[in-house]
């Protein structure tokens, strides 16, 4: 902080306070500052403020500039003393979690912990999705079938059903280890396949003229020749049908991903597993 009071003059800094690493403070603030031209407002970020004296002097050093002070903090004496002292001082201030943590607590009757760094704490469901974003790496494809039963859930379906993309999604955003499987005709799956409970395979279907539409997409962008099986309808109804009685032996979920979204189909799983 003893820099401050050194820094060239704008129009309007905006400090952004916090107890804990500031992150939250700062991305709001640029997404408000976002809003004017650069050259009239600066951001500054003050992170991991541990102590009331703390507060203090920089309350001091930012009373020479033109300055806001926006801020995360959530133990109320940090907060108490920091108005004080911006109040004294002239300084505008702005409480950045504050009302919403008060409009939780009036709604649930239940009292906020006020605990600085919670937000990190919770974030233990990052290390999930990291952890199953590299599962649905090291599963995808069929690749080692060993690893099913350690599956959240097990996508199966022809080639180009969106099983990979949507076992990432589900990895992602929810935490979810998910494997799959891909369908090949005449191509008897996985003796693992039939092991696990029909609750946790997802038979991914489609109309099987949006699939020779896909597929020939496909195979102009990898230079493959037209009129393969792979882009044949015939040969694809065949497939389609040959898939769904896979299905049917396995008793498992069925959802038709035609004309829908990773992120609509991701849903449709998620919700069932939910259930």
């Amino acid at each position: 902080m003893s820099n401050l009071v050194n820094r060239t003059k704008s129009p309007l800094i905006v400090f952004t306070l916090s107890d804990s690493s500031g992150e939250t403070a700062e991305a709001v603030s640029k997404a408000a500052l976002a809003q004017f031209p650069q050259e009239h407002v600066q951001l500054y970020r003050l992170a991991r403020v541990s102590s009331v004296d703390e507060l203090n002097k920089i309350v001091s050093e930012i009373s020479q500039e033109q300055g806001l002070i926006a801020y995360t903090l959530v133990r109320q004496d940090f907060k108490d003393a920091l108005e004080k002292a911006a109040v004294s001082c002239g300084i505008p201030t702005i409480d950045l979690l504050g009302p919403l943590i008060a409009k939780v607590a009036q709604v649930t009757q239940i009292s906020p912990l006020s605990q600085a760094g919670r937000l990190h704490l919770l974030d233990e469901s990052y290390y999930k999705r990291i952890e199953a974003i590299d599962f649905a790496i090291r599963y995808d494809d069929g690749k080692n079938p060993n690893g099913l039963i350690e599956a959240d859930v097990v996508l199966i379906g022809v080639s180009r059903t969106s099983k990979t993309p949507n076992c990432m999604y589900l990895a992602q955003h929810w935490g979810l280890k998910a494997a799959n499987i891909p369908l090949v005709p005449a191509v008897e799956p996985s003796p693992k396949l039939f092991t696990l409970s029909e609750k946790k395979i997802v038979g991914l279907t489609i109309d099987p003229q949006i699939l020779a539409g896909i597929r020939s997409t496909r195979a102009n962008v990898l230079g493959l020749p037209q009129g393969t099986d792979y882009t044949d309808l015939y040969i694809i109804e065949e497939e389609v049908q040959s898939a769904k009685k896979i299905f049917k032996r396995l008793g498992c979920h069925i959802i038709d991903v035609s004309n829908k979204a990773i992120e609509e189909t991701s849903g449709e799983i998620y919700l069932y597993l939910r259930k």
